[in-house]
């Protein structure tokens, strides 16, 4: 008879109940995936990003596949966040997993006015800082990209809330550690590690770029080697938990995210394919714990030679 694993995580004073969360922006807002996963499991629940005014995305097409992975430039279409909290919360607050708010902005100012909004909200467990979406034309990456302007968002948003943060880092940097010091700098509790890589698709018969765009996000399986490194790199330079993810589609895949040095872990793509891949990544890692004899999930990046 194998032990019995410990998987919860700590991130700030909160409890994540196991390490497997679902990515923001593959997830919608929960309800899409009711009728196709058992949503009590699940550890987290990181909800689509939320802005101040509701936002259409951008034009069409902006998604496409590629080799192991596909490219997207929706260009964070969301209902606003009046809407999120009247129409969203009141299904995930039902829910017994953690409900991550993704916070998106396109100003310092709009990110502490969504965040300021719901904190009077019931049913959030904390937030996730999205300072790293390269399809928008204004915020994401001129945030994430600069140390000063990530600690000086960072510093106001810790103001407001004593639930956790968690800044979602861009791999679009030179030296990702930076950016991960100055946000553990200012107060975050956590660190997501990686959003999309760069990236573009060209139509060699229009001599066109595919995407409306020109270009977006690469996730799926081709950046997975990506976001193992950057979560190593990262899990090295800083005290707080990081949370891995990037191209997970099975159980092997997160193993090598928690060994690298990620506390948790997010399923992002693989949702799009199979729906219940979250619950089989869970799985795993609990089989792999019971097989090496690993009492906390926390240990695991200690297995790392």
């Amino acid at each position: 008879m194998g032990i019995t694993t410990d998987l919860s995580i700590q991130i700030g004073d909160k409890i994540l109940p196991n390490p497997v969360g679902v990515a923001s922006g593959t997830f919608g807002y929960g309800s899409e995936y009711e009728e196709l996963l058992d949503l009590n499991w699940v550890g987290a629940i990181y909800t689509k990003a939320v802005t101040l005014a509701p936002r259409e995305g951008n034009e069409i097409p902006r998604i496409i596949e590629t080799p192991s992975g596909l490219i997207n430039s929706i260009g964070l279409a969301n209902v606003g966040v009046d809407r999120f909290i009247s129409e969203k919360m009141p299904f995930l607050r039902r829910l017994p997993c953690a409900i991550v708010v993704n916070v998106a902005g396109s100003t310092e100012q709009e990110y502490t006015t969504v965040l300021e909004r719901l904190e009077a909200v019931d049913g959030i467990w904390g937030y996730e800082i999205n300072v790293s979406c390269p399809n928008v034309k204004h915020g994401g990456l001129a945030f994430g990209t600069d140390p000063v302007q990530i600690e000086r968002l960072t510093s106001q948003l810790r103001k407001r809330t004593s639930k956790p943060i968690i800044i979602k880092l861009t791999p679009n940097v030179t030296d990702i550690t930076v950016i991960a010091r100055a946000a553990e700098n200012a107060g975050a509790d956590a660190l997501s590690c990686i959003n999309t890589l760069l990236g573009m698709v060209i139509n060699t018969a229009t001599k066109k770029p595919v995407l409306q765009m020109k270009t977006g996000g690469l996730s799926g399986p081709a950046i997975r080697p990506v976001g193992v490194a950057m979560t190593y790199k990262v899990s090295n330079a800083v005290t707080i938990p990081v949370i891995g993810m990037g191209g997970i589609m099975n159980s092997d895949d997160a193993i090598q995210y928690l060994l690298a040095g990620a506390s948790a872990i997010q399923i992002g793509t693989a949702n799009f394919i199979d729906p219940q891949a979250p619950q089989n990544v869970l799985d795993g890692i609990k089989e792999y714990c019971d097989r090496e004899n690993v009492n906390a999930v926390t240990q695991m990046k200690d297995l790392l030679i």
